[in-house]
């Protein structure tokens, strides 16, 4: 089996979709428009590095307008109890038909295209919740399917697929696989990473998430590329770590943040692990230099990661195809 270390990075490209039950546009209105600047920023320093990333797309990003979203909009949509939780509401009924930079981005997602190293996956249609009360698996399917039309409408092959909230449902892997998808990210291996709901989600889970970004609780989160072959698909690529932006209030912790991520690097090139690191174009959307500056450190070690230990730099794509490889091979 191939010993090399593998780095994968994911990010969680939503816009309003992501945060639309939590946030207002008055509120993190800044950070959306920000990604606009940021994300062709962050491409520009992966083909520098030559870092492959995977960009897990919300479906109606795709859309360059109201009219064309509603082109592959599923008949079947989520029920959810808490009505506020689906995208299909009165927000949707105010979405204005075009130059909408916090719902719409198909010139982003062209952008992403003309990087070839780039992956380009989905975060589901409508960024689903696929554990909260109300929505059944047949809803989630065809929220999947819609996703998958629109992609390919603008010529995109769908294979990788994130969870929003991280709410990963097992009874759902049976659905993505049946529509061809072969991997996906999974939660770190710790009680205050799993799955959960909103309802579930609490105070003291969020604390020791936050905690454990600075300080090393639940060990280096890298995962062994022979446990993951025994998998059937779709494969299951965990997440490590969630690379959280600048806080102006943590701002003395800094250097923590940054070695708990280079260590775990680190760990995983020499241990020939995957290294899973994520997080959401927006959360770069404002303190946009000082959250480039910490990203470049941390690719810069990948560099010398690399040349020291041959650290391999990887989509969930291209990782699914190498353990298939591997598993046929065995």
């Amino acid at each position: 089996m191939n010993k090399r270390g593998k780095f994968v990075i994911s990010l969680d490209f939503e816009l309003m979709w992501g945060v639309r039950d939590k946030r207002t546009v008055e509120d993190y209105g800044e950070n959306l428009l920000g990604v606009w600047e940021a994300l062709p920023k962050m491409l520009a320093y992966f083909e520098k590095y030559n870092i492959k990333a995977t960009f897990a797309t919300v479906g109606f990003l795709f859309a360059s307008s109201k009219e064309e979203l509603l082109l592959f909009c599923p008949q079947s949509k989520p029920n959810y109890r808490n009505a506020q939780l689906s995208p299909y509401n009165e927000h949707f009924e105010l979405l204005k038909e075009a130059e909408d930079k916090y719902h719409f981005a198909s010139e982003l997602v062209e952008h992403i295209r003309k990087y070839p190293n780039q992956e380009i996956a989905t975060h589901t249609f409508s960024h689903y919740y696929c554990l909260e009360a109300g929505q059944t698996k047949e809803n989630f399917k065809e929220d999947i399917l819609a996703a998958i039309e629109i992609a390919r409408h603008k010529g995109i092959d769908i294979k990788s697929l994130v969870f929003p909230r991280n709410q990963f449902n097992s009874e759902y892997i049976e659905v993505i696989k049946n529509l061809g998808i072969t991997s996906y990210r999974g939660n770190e291996r710790v009680w205050f990473h799993s799955a959960a709901n909103q309802q579930e989600e609490n105070l003291i889970r969020r604390a020791f998430r936050l905690l454990d970004s600075y300080v090393n609780i639940s060990g280096h989160n890298c995962y062994s590329i022979a446990d993951i072959v025994r998998q059937d698909l779709p494969f299951d690529i965990p997440s490590s770590r969630f690379l959280r932006p600048y806080s102006s209030k943590l701002k003395f912790f800094e250097q923590a943040r940054l070695r708990r991520i280079l260590k775990s690097m680190t760990y995983a090139a020499q241990q020939g692990k995957i290294y899973h690191l994520w997080w959401h174009p927006h959360n770069f959307g404002i303190n946009i230099e000082r959250n480039f500056s910490f990203l470049d450190k941390i690719l810069m070690h990948y560099q010398t990661l690399k040349t020291k230990y041959d650290f391999e730099s990887i989509t969930m794509n291209e990782l699914a195809i190498f353990l298939q490889n591997t598993k046929t091979n065995k």
